[in-house]
């Protein structure tokens, strides 16, 4: 990326971009943009896939360049993009040294496990925590349910609501592209395999709705400990019915959005999943559970159906009522892309971003 001294500059802390997970999700759509275009962007990947080894080489290496951005070229603030667990852990040097030089930082929190890493933590870990996000100048949380839970931490004034982002896809509302979702009668997951998406709920679900609709199929696109799914799958006899590709991406993942006719995500706890927005940007209602940001996201009844953790029998309810009311699927299809396009567009995601870095940098 060409320099221009005329704007100001911004260190961005990343994943690699093949990291198959959420942030990284949100992160590639800023390679190109707009934000590129307003200022003047330094990437650093601090996170990538694969063994222990591989992950402690990219964090160190990430340490290395920054510290020596610090001393050469340093910027004027330094936007951090971290989870819980072991992202704090890694993300904690990083913070501290661009802290320590007085550049402030952003500490963009994309995480949802906040009773591990704080409230019921030790208290050398809590202790942890509060310094390191008393070092950031904001922290940015996907909802305002979040808000609140990280304001016994920081003050709340210190920190911004920046929900994730959908592409839309209009041309996916037209008559025959309804049509030919609706008949093809396929459920879409994306993410990961893990007990907190919910996904091994999925086989149990699909059992309840292909004794209402016996062409339905499920696929369940992902990475992670897939063997407790697929010994349900196994148990309830569904393998022809509810198929695991891996993990996808491209034009094979463009693909199933475009022709799939809902997307599922039974998780028992999340902030604001990017794969709900992303599907809504592809004008799919949403069938998911009541935690974290969805509710902030789906419209309970108007683009999607919102349940009770684990609740596989009213989950399975709500898909079973969009596969055989016509109607009811074209109403939620089009208020779906509705919501995406005018609360959570990629336009207005940057904005927020930028209006950030303008404040801090005043």
């Amino acid at each position: 990326m060409t320099t221009n001294n005329s704007k100001k500059k911004i260190c961005m802390i990343v994943q690699d971009p093949e990291v198959k997970g959420g942030i990284a999700a949100v992160t590639s759509g800023y390679y190109g943009s707009v934000l590129e275009q307003d200022f003047d962007v330094t990437y650093i990947e601090s996170y990538c896939d694969g063994g222990k080894f591989k992950k402690l080489i990219k964090a160190l290496s990430a340490y290395k360049k920054l510290r020596h951005l610090l001393r050469t070229d340093a910027p004027d603030l330094v936007h951090v993009h971290s989870s819980f667990g072991p992202s704090f852990f890694r993300k904690y040097p990083i913070i501290h040294m661009a802290a320590k030089r007085k550049i402030p930082v952003v500490n963009h929190i994309h995480g949802s496990a906040l009773d591990e890493l704080y409230t019921n933590a030790p208290t050398w870990k809590k202790k942890m925590v509060e310094k390191s996000y008393g070092e950031c100048a904001r922290l940015i949380v996907l909802s305002e349910e979040w808000k609140k839970k990280l304001s016994v931490i920081v003050p709340s004034d210190k920190i911004e609501v920046v929900s994730n982002y959908s592409k839309i896809k209009r041309d996916l509302i037209a008559q025959d592209s309804l049509d030919a979702r609706f008949d093809k009668k396929q459920v879409l997951y994306l993410g990961r395999f893990d007990d907190l998406k919910g996904v091994v709920d999925i086989p149990a679900i699909a059992y309840i709705v292909k004794k209402t609709v016996p062409n339905v199929s499920f696929i369940l696109a992902g990475s992670g400990d897939t063997e407790p799914t697929v010994n349900e799958i196994k148990r309830l006899g569904l393998e022809e019915t509810v198929i695991l590709p891996g993990w996808i991406r491209g034009d094979e993942k463009e693909k199933l959005l475009r022709e799939s006719a809902i997307f599922l995500l039974p998780s028992h706890m999340e902030a604001m999943p990017m794969s709900i927005l992303e599907a809504m940007g592809y004008g799919l209602p949403i069938v998911s559970t009541e935690v974290g940001g969805i509710p902030q996201v789906v419209e309970k009844d108007v683009n999607g159906k919102l349940y009770a953790p684990r609740d596989v029998e009213s989950i399975a309810s709500g898909i079973i009522e969009y596969l055989t009311a016509k109607d009811l699927y074209d109403d939620a299809s089009k208020k779906s892309l509705e919501i995406a396009d005018n609360n959570y567009s990629f336009e207005a995601h940057i904005k927020k971003i930028e209006d950030i870095y303008v404040k801090l940098m005043k």
